[in-house]
């Protein structure tokens, strides 16, 4: 086994739990049941990881086994890396049937077409999820394997997620062989990052219940997609309205976390406004009413209102005093020990 080979697997494994080795080893399922028994996972994590490869000398490993390894603890641990959404498009509406050899195959020849040091890696699971791992090279190094990008994509839907590695000039290939892959003709990138991949999958897919921030595609300004014509005094002054309600949002309820309260109510007392000449009330008597507010996280929900285009910025004092007033003018049922005594004190 080459010691590259080698000593990219033993850090590998060094980066998992030692508690949880063996399990990942058993998804890996490149050692035998046999040979995993021989382990001693109760010892230090240095001594388990030199075994480790011992055992996948015996087995010839190559640097395709320890990428599928690599897929396996990053599909495990996946909120240790920052994800971004991409959305491809068709030129038509039309479905076709999906094929994974075809994928992988024009996947590969389009990028080896333009770069020959490259380490490509592909691992299926069950919910139609390829996992797909690229080591860049370059036209005199060997394939990077410490910085690899890596690919989710969903087959027989239009986004990508992509956690690329620090050689972002190769994202424009990286992309281009997605679209061929896949036919499709067009990838932007969504202003849509995160730790957690889940949460991405449950934005694009709307799998999760609660309201998001409405973002915007962004074109790829690399390769050879081309970026949309825009109007620069249209893109300024969006610009200039999202940092105005960011400003009003964050003088309201500041940068930080919000306390979590989950129910708020309030005695509501106004006057109608009519025309004089109309006299449509015969009673000057003020609307007297009950207002409520619930929501797994209120404040948190109240602060998204106008970055979300739901409200206008600023919000109303009926709402922002929601935090400031709590004591004096709400009902609050709130989780023990979530809310600072600061906020809960008259």
């Amino acid at each position: 086994m080459d010691e590259t080979v080698a000593e990219y697997i033993r850090r590998t494994v060094l980066k998992i739990p030692r508690d949880e080795i063996k399990m990942v080893l058993q998804k890996w399922g490149f050692l035998s049941e046999a040979q995993l028994q021989t382990l001693n996972f109760h010892q230090m994590k240095d001594s388990i990881s030199q075994e480790i490869v011992q055992l996948c000398e015996e087995n010839s490993a190559d640097i395709k086994q320890a990428a599928v390894l690599d897929i396996i603890y990053n599909h495990i641990y996946q909120d240790k890396r920052i994800w971004s959404v991409y959305q491809m498009k068709k030129s038509g509406e039309e479905l076709e049937y999906f094929d994974i050899t075809d994928f992988k195959k024009k996947f590969k020849r389009r990028i080896r077409s333009a770069l020959k040091n490259v380490t490509i890696t592909f691992k299926e699971y069950e919910d139609n999820a390829i996992w797909i791992r690229v080591a860049w090279g370059t036209p005199h190094k060997k394939p990077n394997q410490y910085k690899p990008s890596y690919v989710v994509y969903h087959s027989q839907t239009p986004y990508v997620f992509i956690s690329a590695s620090v050689l972002k000039s190769n994202m424009p290939l990286l992309c281009q062989a997605l679209i061929v892959a896949s036919n499709y003709r067009d990838i932007r990138e969504m202003e849509l990052r995160s730790h957690s991949l889940n949460s991405l999958k449950d934005i694009v897919f709307k799998t999760y219940s609660q309201n998001f921030q409405t973002y915007t595609t962004k074109p790829l300004q690399e390769g050879n997609v081309e970026p949309e014509n825009a109007d620069i005094r249209i893109v300024q002054e969006n610009r200039s309205e999202k940092e105005r309600i960011y400003r009003l949002t964050q003088e309201v309820f500041g940068s930080g976390p919000q306390p979590k309260l989950e129910f708020a109510q309030y005695k509501l007392e106004t006057m109608f406004k009519s025309d004089p000449k109309m006299d449509v009330l015969d009673k000057k008597e003020p609307f007297r009413c009950l207002v409520k507010f619930s929501s797994p996280h209120l404040l948190e929900s109240l602060k998204s209102l106008a970055p979300a285009g739901m409200a206008d910025a600023p919000l109303s004092p009926l709402l922002t005093c929601i935090p400031h007033k709590a004591r004096n003018y709400f009902k609050i049922r709130e989780k023990k020990g979530s809310v600072p005594e600061s906020f809960v004190s008259p």
